[in-house]
């Protein structure tokens, strides 16, 4: 176990790779704090990949994987946010594992 996020003087478990530990623990506020652990202060951009990444969970019952992230966001967004290099630019070097990670999802499965 990382050592837990303390939020309004709660105590929020995650797991050893700093996961949320329950996912019913997942609030925008809790969200804010792992993106800080993470070196990102959270933007309107960010809250688009967030949101669709939670969506998709809701969907499928699993945490998306880079290219599927991808193609939602194509999708959703259009060719612009629709790419990698765009998806880099918010969450650096995994962004599928650290946008997860900040929505509060289990890391997802394909990913090293």
């Amino acid at each position: 176990m990382t050592d837990p996020l303390i939020v309004s003087g709660k105590s929020i478990p995650l797991d050893k790779e700093g996961y949320l530990a329950n996912l019913e623990d997942w609030t925008p506020q809790i969200a804010e704090c792992l993106a800080e652990r993470e070196g990102i202060q959270l933007s309107p951009r960010h809250w688009e990949v967030l949101n669709l990444v939670r969506e998709f969970y809701d969907g499928h019952g699993l945490s998306p994987m880079m290219r599927v992230i991808v193609k939602q966001m194509k999708i959703t967004y259009g060719d612009e946010k629709g790419s990698s290099m765009y998806l880099l630019s918010l969450f650096p070097e995994y962004p599928a594992l650290i946008a997860t990670k900040i929505a509060g999802l289990p890391r997802p499965t394909n990913c090293p």
